[in-house]
């Protein structure tokens, strides 16, 4: 059984290639029907807690993964694994193998589903680590173990996945629903939609991959007719892969669709072809279709049955979006921000002055350790590049709010903002605080030819 994995994050972004023996145990609800498990939804991506040998952690829901993932494990030192052994993993990239761990006979508790007999593959590479594109804590992944023991339906909207049992569970009369046939290549599902690529319309195979935040990935492939569309796309950083840096095009297509649902104007990305010679081995495969789409719609797993139901949610018609800055931002460490704790009346002698006779004003402050956001890339020719962002600055304020009172995703949102929007920004470089200001641009704006 090959294990092929890819996440994208911001897109994150981890592509897994590996032989798998097959053999594990089954996750149970015990004494009930149903399960309800709230999620946290981060540029588009599903974290789930995970209890692993009695250690509770954060992972990420994820249908490209056959077997669990655990990394980023240097603060779980409690964590015990049993039965190992040494393997090697190979994924995108055109670097080396990685080399990682198989733990046998494992405890998993995810709600009050239950795993007894669980393997899971751990990888130390600190390379492999989406905590610091999350801004949470994000110790692994897992897929289809979870997924093959239950009906599973996610609600993006309410951030709410229900683990069914499958002989308890009755389908709802649902007119405005779709149903699609899944097929299944190495224990991940693929369905067929079509993409309108100008005026061609292309009937695709693509992957269900819950754990990349992207819309459409598309391998261009001439004899089929799938490329970037009329030259209009930008080159850029789509992630890091197991075995290196992934890099490609970004571009839009006219519309996508999935039976009677159609999407326009929908956001695609085109990888070099030297990082996914692996993923394209699978027979007929045209791509993937992740968080940016699925987030749009109501869905119900049913691996057992091999369909799965849509329903549109009030996301669908949301404009798809890029980073209209250049900017990639992460979380990296912390950096130390004095803050005002509160400002009272003191008399001569420091005592609190409760008449309302101000002798002097005492401002107390605490100095304390505050998320570091850092620029990791500046992409060519955008706004960022041309206002003079640096990789490693680190971002102190936005539009005049401080950034270590954001999360990292209420950062990067003004980075989506409209065409022409400001941007305000102070940064700390090499100790000091610089005021940088760009206006957001439309990322497909044609370039001056040189006279």
């Amino acid at each position: 059984m090959v294990f092929n994995r890819k996440i994208d994050a911001f897109t994150l972004l981890l592509l897994f290639s590996v032989m798998f023996s097959f053999g594990q145990g089954n996750f149970e609800l015990p004494g009930k029907q149903q399960d309800k498990i709230r999620f946290e939804l981060i540029n588009n991506l599903i974290v789930i807690p995970v209890e692993i040998n009695g250690v509770k952690l954060s992972f990420l829901l994820d249908t490209g993964v056959s077997k669990p993932i655990l990394f980023n494990i240097t603060n779980t030192d409690s964590l015990q694994m049993n039965n190992v052994e040494t393997i090697f993993l190979r994924g995108l990239g055109a670097g080396e193998t990685v080399k990682a761990l198989k733990s046998k006979n494992n405890f998993l508790k995810i709600g009050n589903a239950i795993n007894i007999n669980q393997e899971i593959y751990v990888v130390f590479d600190q390379e492999i680590n989406f905590t610091p594109k999350l801004g949470i804590p994000v110790h692994g992944i897992i897929g289809y173990n979870l997924f093959k023991d239950f009906i599973v339906e996610i609600n993006y909207r309410s951030k709410v996945i229900k683990l069914n049992r499958r002989e308890d569970y009755t389908y709802k009369t649902c007119k405005k629903c779709e149903t699609f046939t899944l097929s299944f290549h190495n224990d991940k599902p693929y369905i067929d939609g079509e993409v309108i690529l100008g005026e061609d319309t292309l009937l695709v195979k693509l992957l269900i991959d819950t754990g990349s935040s992207d819309a459409l990935w598309l391998f261009e492939d001439d004899s089929h007719g799938i490329t970037a569309v009329n030259n209009n796309y930008f080159h850029d950083f789509l992630g890091r892969g197991l075995s290196g840096n992934v890099h490609g095009k970004r571009s839009k297509i006219s519309a996508f669709k999935l039976k009677n649902f159609t999407l326009n104007n929908v956001n695609a990305a085109f990888p070099d072809s030297s990082a996914i010679k692996h993923a394209k081995r699978i027979e007929n495969r045209n791509g993937s279709l992740s968080g940016e789409i699925l987030r749009r719609f109501n869905v119900i797993f049913d691996y057992e049955n091999a369909k799965m139901t849509l329903k549109k949610n009030a996301n669908f018609k949301d404009k798809f979006r890029y980073n209209r800055s250049g900017i990639v931002l992460e979380q990296h460490g912390f950096r130390m921000v004095k803050e005002s704790v509160n400002k009272k009346s003191v008399d001569n002698y420091g005592r609190s002055n409760d008449d309302n006779i101000t002798i002097s004003n005492v401002e107390t402050y605490r100095m304390g350790l505050k998320p570091a956001y850092t620029i990791i890339e500046v992409r060519e020719n955008s706004p960022a590049e041309k206002a003079g962002l640096l990789k490693e600055d680190i971002v102190v304020s936005i539009n005049g709010k401080k950034a270590h009172e954001l999360k990292l995703q209420e950062v990067i949102h003004y980075f989506r903002g409209k065409v022409g929007k400001m941007v305000r920004l102070k940064i700390e470089r090499g100790g000091q605080i610089i005021n940088v200001e760009f206006r957001l641009e439309d990322v497909f704006k044609k370039k001056e030819l040189p006279n």
